[in-house]
Formats: C-alpha cells, sequence, structure tokens
C-alpha cells in the first residue's frame, strides 16, 4: 500500500494518496485535547494561567510540557510491557512507578516533553465536562472542525481496521488518550484548527505562543535529521521554523510500528497543510514529507 498523504490548500483537499485510511493519531491526539481544552477556556469554564486546585502548575504549563512533570518514556518497564502487549496498567499504577507526584523542576523553569502532562488534561476537561474524553473531544473539537470519522479507542476491538503497523496493541497504553481517523481528517482538522474555525484570535495566537527548544531537547531533535531548523512548541503543537525556512504548527506521533506527522504551513505560497503517515518508528522521513510539501 502506499503511503498515505494528505495536502489541503484554501480548505481544498488537492492532494491525497490512500488519504481515506484509518490510522492512528498517536501524539497529534495532544493537538486535539489542547485545541478541547482552549474551547473549554474560551467558555470560561477553565482558567488557562491560574495554578490547578492542589498543584503548582496551570493548565497552560501543562500545554506547554512546561509543569515540570516526568514522562513514562524513559520508563523501561513500560516499553518492555508494550513489547509483551500486555494489557495496560492501571493509571494509578502509572504515576507511582514513575513518581509523577515529585516535579524534575519548577513549573515554568524548563521543558521537558511528558505524557503524563496530558494524562492529567485529560482528566480535567473529564470532570470539567462530565464525560468521557471521546465524547468531549467529539463535541469540543472533532466534530466542529469536521472530522466526522475520528473518534478515540478505548479497548483492542477498537483498532479493528486501523493500519497500524503492529499486529496487537491495546490504546489504553496511550495514557491521555489514542485517536485514530481517516488521514485526511487529520489534515482537515488542523487546516480549520489554524485557520480560525474554533478559537477565537486571542486564543489561536495563544496557541501558536511557540516556547523555542534546544535542539537537543527531547521530542525535538535535530541532531537525528529531523527536518527543524528553530524548533518550538506552542499549546498542543510542535512548531518552528523547518529546514525549508518557513514556520509550520502542527504535531508529530509515533507509536509501535508507525508515525504521522500532520503540519500547517502558513507561508507557503499558497499556504498549505499536510498530513503524512508511514510504517516504521523513524520520523525524520516522515516529518520531510509534511513539512517540505510547501516547497516541493
Amino acid at each position: 500500500m502506499p503511503e498515505p498523504f494528505a495536502a489541503i490548500e484554501n480548505g481544498t483537499l488537492i492532494e491525497a494518496t490512500n488519504a481515506d485510511a484509518v490510522v492512528p493519531w498517536w501524539s497529534f491526539t495532544k493537538t486535539v485535547i489542547a485545541a478541547a481544552a482552549l474551547v473549554l477556556v474560551q467558555q470560561n469554564r477553565l482558567d488557562l494561567d491560574r495554578p490547578l486546585a492542589g498543584r503548582r502548575y496551570s493548565l497552560q504549563q501543562l500545554l506547554l510540557h512546561r509543569a515540570g512533570l516526568t514522562d513514562y518514556g524513559a520508563l523501561a518497564a513500560y516499553h518492555q510491557a508494550v513489547a509483551a502487549d500486555d494489557e495496560p496498567w492501571p493509571a494509578a499504577v502509572l504515576l507511582e512507578r514513575t513518581q509523577a507526584e515529585r516535579l524534575r523542576y519548577q513549573p515554568g523553569q524548563g521543558w521537558a516533553y511528558s505524557n503524563i502532562g496530558y494524562l492529567f488534561v485529560r482528566e480535567l476537561i473529564e470532570r470539567t465536562c462530565g464525560e468521557e474524553l471521546g465524547a468531549a473531544l467529539s463535541r469540543l473539537a472533532l466534530r466542529p472542525l469536521g472530522a466526522e470519522h475520528a473518534r478515540l479507542a478505548r479497548v483492542r476491538a477498537d483498532l479493528d481496521g486501523v493500519t497500524m503497523g503492529i499486529r496487537s496493541y491495546h490504546p489504553g497504553w496511550v495514557y491521555h488518550g489514542l485517536l485514530v481517523g481517516p488521514l485526511r481528517e487529520a489534515a482537515l482538522l488542523l487546516d480549520r484548527l489554524m485557520t480560525g474555525a474554533l478559537l477565537s484570535p486571542a486564543l489561536l495566537d495563544e496557541m501558536r505562543d511557540a516556547h523555542p527548544l534546544d535542539v537537543s531537547a527531547q521530542g525535538h531533535q535535530r541532531d537525528q535529521g529531523r527536518p527543524w531548523r528553530a524548533p518550538a512548541y506552542g499549546l498542543g503543537l510542535m512548531c518552528g521554523v523547518t529546514s525549508n525556512g518557513m514556520r509550520a504548527f502542527g504535531h508529530t506521533g509515533g507509536g509501535p510500528g508507525s508515525v504521522i506527522a500532520v503540519y500547517r504551513l502558513p507561508d507557503a505560497e499558497p499556504p498549505c497543510t499536510a498530513a503524512a503517515f508511514a510504517f516504521g518508528e523513524d520520523p525524520a522521513p516522515v516529518e520531510e514529507k509534511a513539512l517540505n510539501r510547501g516547497s516541493a
């Protein structure tokens, strides 16, 4: 099967290769979670800047990966359990094994990619909305942005028919939640989100206000051949200046067997949004395909 790809210009799909393939959105799910959280901020149901109840960090710092939290990506036992195709641990067990309550730096004083931070955002959304994450994301972000078929995968059966690149996987291992859906819908959702279809101009600017990263920072590594000249991170957005000199906003995601990259290129002529997916675990070529679409 040719690698799925989709590109949008002026709101219209202008290039598609297997773009209807249903794929795991992996960490592009973080962009959707951030968008949903910002809708709740827009509705005055959440505060972006104040510390959360009983915590030293804010929602903004969670979304920016600047809350001081650790990640489970460095936990060998986690990867061993995934490779053995075990059932996911309860969230409480994960938090205990990662010592998640111990902050690694003062909130706002550093940057470290944290899936655990987005687990906390998930829980915050669920408490605020009084519904589980899938329903909340559908109502707040997916359907308003035209992603009619994207959905949250909760159990193994939810991955039936999904192009994964791995024979067996439990989506519960993605503790902040794993969206799956057609690749074209990932491109459409980001295109509409970045062109103002969901958030106020002020909140969209806040979402895209990028925190510059060291080039060796976890999650954005130029020295591994990834196409970033000046990497940065916004609210649920990997962003910055790419190797072709253009700004980009979106997210790369990867898990066992596959990688997805979905990016808006506002400096392209005309501006475009591209989504690419491939088997394997190297993000560099998948990012290259999406990020350099605008200079092709």
